[in-house]
C-alpha cells in the first residue's frame, strides 16, 4: 500500500466518521446536549443547539485507532509511550469537557485536569526541551498545554472559528513533518490527516449558521491535540534540525497559533483592564468585536479562515528557509503576526471607546 493511498484512507475515514456521527447525534439531540438554554448572555448564538460535536470528534479519534490497528496488525500502538501519553491525555481532556458541558465545572478543577494533561505529556516523552533543566522543561510544557487548551476553548465562541483555526494549525504541523522529516513514524502523519478530515466533517454542521456546537468536550480535546503536535513538530523542528535558532522556532510557533493566542491575550488583557474576571465568559472576543464593527458571522468565519491560511503558510516558509543565512520569511512572518494582532485587537479598543 503506497503512502499516498494510506494518507487518503485515513483522511477519508476521519471525514466520513464525523459526518455519520454528527448526523446521528443531531437526530437524537432533541433534549440532549442542548446549549444556550440558560447561558445566552455568555454564548454568542441566541438559539439552543446541541453541543455534541466534541463527541463525534473523539469517536472519530477512536475510529482512527481501530482502523490503524486493523491495517497494521503487527503494530502494538500502546507499546509506544508517546502515543499512550497522547491517548490518556486526550481521553482525560475529553471527559473533563463532557463534565463541563453537563455540570459547568469549576475553573480550578478544569485547570487541575489541564495540568495533569501537561504532566502526562512530559512523562511520556512529549516535552518541550528548551533548557538543560528537566523540571523547567516540564513546567514550560505544562504551561503550553494549559495555554492552548484554554485558548481554543475561549476561541470557541462563534460558529466554525475553532474548527477552521485548528485545521490550519494541524496542516502546518503535517507540512513541517514532511518538509523536515522530524518524525519518520507514519503514525503521526496519518493521525493528523484523520483529525483534519474529522474537522472538515464537523465543519459541515458547524459553519454559520451552525446546526450544532462542539462544546467544551470538543474544544478541550482539540486544544490537547494542537498542543501535542505543536510540541512534536514545531518545537521538535528545533531539536531535529538544530541549526534552526530557538527564537525562530518560538516565532514559528506563535505565528502558527496566531488566532487563538491573539484572541486569548486580547480577552484577558481587556478584562483585567476593566477589573473584571478573565474566567467569566462574555461577548467580548475578537470575533464578537468584528460583528460589532459590521461583519456578518460568515464574514468573520472567512476572516479567520484567511488568518489561519496565511499563518500556516508563513510557518511553513519560515522553517523552509530557517537554515539560510538571511531568512527573510522570519521578518515577514513577524510582520504578519503583528498585522493580525493589530487588526484584531484595535477593534476591541474602538468598541471600548464607544462605550
Amino acid at each position: 500500500m503506497t503512502i499516498l493511498y494510506h494518507y487518503l484512507i485515513f483522511f477519508a475515514s476521519g471525514l466520513i466518521c464525523t459526518l455519520i456521527f454528527n448526523r446521528l447525534l443531531i437526530n437524537f439531540s432533541a433534549s440532549l446536549g442542548i446549549r444556550n438554554k440558560n447561558d445566552i448572555t455568555v454564548r454568542w448564538s441566541n438559539q439552543s443547539k446541541p453541543s455534541l460535536g466534541g463527541i463525534s470528534l473523539f469517536l472519530s479519534f477512536l475510529g482512527f485507532i481501530i482502523l490503524y490497528l486493523f491495517l497494521n496488525p503487527s503494530i502494538n500502538l500502546f507499546s509506544q509511550v508517546d502515543f499512550t501519553g497522547l491517548f490518556a491525555a486526550a481521553s482525560l481532556a475529553f471527559m473533563m469537557g463532557i463534565f463541563d458541558d453537563v455540570y459547568n465545572t469549576r475553573p480550578l478543577i478544569k485547570l487541575s485536569i489541564q495540568i495533569c494533561c501537561g504532566l502526562i505529556f512530559s512523562y511520556t516523552g512529549s516535552m518541550i526541551e528548551m533548557t538543560t533543566y528537566p523540571l523547567l522543561n516540564i513546567t514550560i510544557t505544562t504551561l503550553w498545554v494549559v495555554l492552548l487548551m484554554n485558548a481554543l476553548n475561549l476561541l470557541d465562541n462563534m460558529d466554525g472559528i475553532t474548527g477552521i483555526t485548528t485545521i490550519f494549525i494541524l496542516i502546518a504541523c503535517f507540512s513541517l513533518n514532511l518538509l523536515l522529516g522530524i518524525d519518520s513514524n507514519q503514525l503521526w502523519n496519518v493521525m493528523l490527516l484523520s483529525v483534519i478530515g474529522s474537522l472538515i466533517g464537523f465543519l459541515v454542521f458547524n459553519v454559520p449558521p451552525a446546526k450544532l456546537f462542539m462544546g467544551d468536550s470538543g474544544s478541550q480535546y482539540l486544544g490537547l491535540i494542537v498542543a501535542f503536535f505543536s510540541i512534536k513538530f514545531i518545537f521538535g523542528a528545533g531539536s531535529i534540525a538544530n541549526a534552526i535558532p530557538l527564537w525562530q522556532v518560538i516565532l514559528g510557533l506563535i505565528v502558527c497559533c496566531s488566532a487563538p493566542l491573539i484572541d486569548t491575550f486580547t480577552v484577558i488583557f481587556n478584562r483585567l483592564k476593566r477589573k473584571s474576571s478573565p474566567f467569566i465568559g462574555g461577548k467580548d472576543h475578537t470575533t464578537h468585536h468584528l460583528v460589532y464593527k459590521g461583519y456578518s458571522e460568515k464574514k468573520v468565519f472567512y476572516c479567520f479562515t484567511l488568518i489561519g491560511l496565511i499563518s500556516a503558510l508563513f510557518t511553513f516558509l519560515l522553517f523552509w528557509q530557517a537554515r539560510s543565512t538571511m531568512n527573510w520569511f522570519s521578518f515577514l512572518a513577524l510582520a504578519w503576526f503583528l498585522f493580525a494582532f493589530y487588526f484584531l485587537y484595535k477593534n476591541t479598543l474602538i468598541k471600548s471607546q464607544k462605550k
